[in-house]
């Protein structure tokens, strides 16, 4: 039936259960020979993946060779057409994975993973999101929350700022500390061949909390208009938070292409502050901890959800996470994903902090190394309307177009109409034959 049918019996994801359950025993036993892994980690991400790995490595004797991009469904699609794919890969655009399962050369994962874990130990909407008509392509091992907004606790207490709780009041404060003479946001949009993505997530948060997750879904399936009432309202939002000019974001849309997206933060700990927002997902903790001096969680900083901008949809938030792919059938890459599905592999990384939140439910609330963490796995469980990263549900050519559309819009959004009929065009080939 095609790409539609592949998306999860319930789109609305009910998260993750975090428990205070131990951890189960991590798979084991020599096989020895080497692993190869596509993914996109590099700096302070990859070092925790392979903090990750070296428990696998020790009890497989399995080598890790890991490959990072940023453009990682180019190389893999060039890779797969050599007939030289990774073992396994973290984890294709949706576009690109139905492509190649279609072609077959993606492999099932319910004969090579212990389902009956998996099922034990996994809501069933992390389960179903890795489905593609019904089987199991991908596997999910880690989440992580958009739409949170950073800031430091001592410049809001230096200036008598308070947390947001409404969009209005968000609005009020921006205003505020506009005319108190500071920069309300900083917004870093910088990331190679995936520059645009940040400011697609603010678009899409606002989407699924002004229009709700019917309207979300429809976007991301390509049957709803990008120049549509709903979508062009939620770009428009986004247009008064970056204000007339890029005016309430620090150092325009100069600063906004040219940053790269791990560094945006920085501004929130200089003095006086570069800006007082930021707003990133839960990931963004590890490009924290690689600043100059580090910052402290809850000291230096600390967050707030995006407050709803409609009342109506309440609780709406979306929600992404690591996903592994075996695109290549060993013995290495099926001993991999079943250590991956374990507590004991992603409590590794939620030790180690960076926004990871665990899907196994064994993993320990009290394992997450921070106030804040653990506030952010609170937030996953109790989030009313979730929904997946709708760019990285659309196929890989809508996804790569609206990226740029987000690049034009900050740099002109008198070019808001041009940008959007131009998506509907792509929108209109993008989607045919799936």
């Amino acid at each position: 039936m095609g790409r539609l049918t592949r998306i999860l019996a319930a789109m609305a994801i009910v998260v993750l259960g975090v428990t205070a359950c131990g951890t189960s025993n991590a798979a084991s036993g020599k096989i020895g020979g080497t692993v190869h892994i596509l993914g996109t980690w590099t700096g302070g991400e990859k070092d925790s993946f392979d903090a990750v790995m070296k428990p696998f490595t020790d009890q497989t004797g399995i080598k890790i060779s890991f490959e990072a991009t940023r453009d990682l469904d180019a190389i893999l699609q060039t890779k797969v057409a050599a007939g030289n794919p990774p073992d396994v890969t973290g984890a294709p655009g949706i576009g690109t994975l139905i492509k190649l399962v279609k072609a077959g050369k993606i492999p099932t994962l319910e004969d090579k993973l212990d389902m009956s874990a998996l099922n034990a130990n996994y809501g069933a909407d992390w389960i179903n999101l890795g489905k593609i008509d019904g089987k199991l392509y991908t596997l999910y091992a880690w989440a992580a929350l958009k739409g949170l907004v950073w800031y430091d606790p001592k410049a809001f207490a230096a200036k008598n700022y308070q947390v947001p709780k409404t969009w209005d009041e968000l609005m009020t404060l921006q205003d505020k500390i506009k005319s108190d003479g500071g920069k309300p946001w900083c917004v870093a949009l910088e990331s190679e061949a995936a520059s645009g993505w940040p400011g697609s997530d603010w678009v899409k948060e606002i989407v699924l909390s002004q229009a709700g997750g019917d309207v979300y879904d429809k976007w991301w399936q390509g049957k709803q208009k990008w120049t549509s009432t709903e979508i062009k309202s939620a770009w428009q939002t986004w247009g008064k938070v970056l204000g007339t000019g890029d005016s309430n974001v620090y150092g325009g849309s100069q600063y906004m292409v040219a940053t790269k997206f791990g560094e945006g933060g920085q501004g929130l700990f200089t003095s006086p502050p570069k800006c007082y927002m930021f707003n990133q997902g839960s990931f963004i903790t590890s490009f924290f901890d690689a600043y100059t001096p580090k910052p402290a969680a809850g000291t230096d900083y600390a967050v707030f959800p995006l407050p709803d901008v409609s009342s109506s949809n309440a609780g709406a938030h979306v929600v992404a996470g690591d996903a592994f792919v075996m695109t290549k059938d060993t013995p290495q890459a099926r001993a991999l994903l079943k250590y991956l599905a374990t507590a004991d592999a992603q409590d590794i990384w939620v030790k180690r902090g960076g926004g990871k939140i665990a899907i196994n439910k064994q993993v320990s609330l009290s394992d997450y190394p921070d106030p804040i963490a653990k506030a952010l796995a609170q937030v996953v469980v109790s989030t009313k309307i979730a929904r997946y990263d709708a760019g990285d549900l659309m196929p890989s050519d809508m996804r790569d177009a609206y990226w740029s559309g987000i690049l034009k819009f900050v740099q002109n959004q008198g070019q808001l109409d041009a940008i959007l009929a131009d998506l509907d065009k792509k929108q209109a080939t993008a989607y045919a034959g799936s």
